[in-house]
């Protein structure tokens, strides 16, 4: 049956706002956003430097899942570790910061929906006698009352993907946040990590020194009593004097170093170095083996990549926003209430007023206002990609420089050793030949000197290969993953707090 003019005529009202809804929606899909790609880079496929024991990683081998230090098996340093994690002020700032950029993640995210409020004014006014346009003849009152109760209802249509790029762009500036706070925690571990190697190391060069002033305290009655006897010269006294009293000032100018890195490790702690002390120790920790995987590891263990990665991915985002500019915005704005002069129900039926209907708005001209902000985005975007490519370069740099510090590290620490063995034997034969009166004090004292500096040495070698191996560790991430990372629907929900050692972030 063919349709009359009439049926037609009666869908056609119904038909218009089903259009317009339906172009809205449509509308509502665009972005002016560039298709983000992650910058590339070129990578390797393997490190120059990891050549002969090195071990190559594998899932089952990485370090523990946030308390990496482990692989040193020290008990005082994983204590220590622990009450960096509780207590220290700038961990504590960086979580703080992490906070407000989910919070500002959130605060974004509430322009995709529309805005509800309530609002009510009861007001009593007086005209002035010499209001404009106001005569003797005019019968409105003097005095009046004004009650009004509305409900507002504001809604921007984001028909150009402003707000949807927007809210990307601050979901990606919380996940860059999420990896900084595990990039300074990572830092601040290993500092804490390095400061406790070289406290150790200072430790051992005291028992080394304690040890050598023994040595030299002996040497000096030898050397006292062969002069009370003239078979030696007083010169022979003084050089053993002036030996001993040499290596008592280099003992106390290593107690000054420890104190001063015991004051460092109270600070990271977040206690005051009044109140805190380490225990001396001659326990020597052992280097431990570092797995080692593929230069592209790096782009998901290293948390300032993964936070250099999303900065690159909000500026994108705000290319869109600046974009958008260049088209008008449409909002849909409604109220609904009740008003009267107090002289009735408030809420009556006659009461009631309402409105409702878009609004849109377009800059004509703003003398290059959005022009630039376009250019500026592009170049924030450009400089973020930059940044993204040089901390890539940077990782992968830092860890070519341990493993190759700790393989030379390692052949100058076997050397050293058969320097201390040689130095040791000629210290030993050097005395006893003194005591036969075969050579001169002098050459036990360029003994015992060359045997104390190659023992210091070997010790500051090992110090030096401990505190490689954790430079090693932070450049390859530690134990963060960038599935650490909150995903983006989870950026800007709420901070559980407080923080807590084994608390993901």
């Amino acid at each position: 049956m063919p349709t009359s003019r009439l049926e037609v005529a009666m869908r056609t009202p119904m038909l218009k706002p089903l259009a317009a809804a339906t172009l809205i929606i449509g509308l509502a899909g665009c972005s002016f956003a560039p298709t983000y790609h992650q910058p590339k880079m070129p990578v390797s496929a393997s490190f120059k430097e990891a050549t002969g024991a090195w071990k190559m990683a594998s899932p089952s081998d990485q370090f523990d899942r946030g308390q990496w230090w482990k692989v040193f098996n020290d008990p005082q340093l994983s204590a220590l570790e622990e009450r960096l994690e509780k207590a220290n002020p700038t961990l504590a700032g960086a979580l703080a910061s992490y906070d407000g950029a989910r919070a500002y993640a959130s605060e974004i995210r509430s322009g995709l929906f529309p805005s509800l409020g309530v609002g009510s004014d009861i007001l009593n006014q007086r005209q002035s006698d010499f209001r404009p346009l106001r005569d003797a003849s005019s019968t409105y009152p003097d005095e009046y009352q004004n009650h009004d109760l509305t409900f507002n209802l504001n809604y921007e249509v984001d028909l150009w993907g402003k707000i949807r790029n927007e809210v990307a762009a601050g979901r990606g500036d919380a996940q860059a946040s999420s990896a900084d706070l595990a990039n300074i925690r990572l830092s601040l571990q290993s500092q804490l990590a390095n400061y406790y190697m070289q406290l150790r190391g200072f430790d051992i060069q005291q028992q080394i020194l304690t040890d050598s002033l023994n040595v030299y305290e002996r040497g000096l009655q030898l050397t006292e009593a062969l002069h009370a006897g003239g078979a030696v010269s007083g010169l022979d006294v003084a050089r053993a004097q002036t030996q001993l009293a040499d290596s008592r000032s280099l003992l106390d100018q290593i107690k000054g170093q420890r104190a001063l890195t015991e004051h460092a490790i109270a600070a990271l702690v977040g206690t005051t170095p009044s109140e805190f002390s380490i225990a001396l120790t001659g326990k020597d920790l052992t280097v431990p083996v570092t797995p080692v995987g593929v230069p592209s590891t790096l782009l998901e263990r290293r948390p300032d990549i993964a936070a250099a990665e999303r900065r690159t991915f909000a500026a994108n985002a705000q290319i869109g926003v600046a974009r958008a500019a260049y088209f008008p915005t449409l909002s849909l704005t409604g109220g609904f209430g009740w008003q009267n002069t107090g002289h009735n129900d408030l809420l009556a039926m006659g009461n009631r007023y309402w409105a409702l209907g878009p609004i849109s708005a377009l800059n004509l001209f703003d003398g290059g206002y959005r022009r630039g902000k376009v250019r500026e985005a592009h170049a924030d975007f450009e400089m973020a990609a930059a940044t993204y490519r040089q901390t890539v370069l940077t990782a992968i740099r830092q860890v070519e420089d341990n493993l190759s510090l700790l393989d030379h590290l390692g052949s100058a620490a076997d050397d050293e050793q058969q320097a201390v063995t040689s130095a040791l034997k000629s210290q030993s034969i050097a005395t006893n030949r003194y005591r036969e009166g075969a050579v001169s004090y002098l050459d036990v004292v360029t003994a015992q000197a060359n045997a104390l500096s190659v023992e210091l040495n070997a010790q500051a070698i090992r110090t030096s290969r401990l505190q490689a191996s954790v430079n090693l560790i932070r450049a390859l991430g530690g134990g963060w993953e960038r599935s650490d990372m909150p995903r983006m629907s989870q950026a800007s929900a709420p901070h559980p707090k407080p923080n807590k050692p084994d608390q993901k972030i």
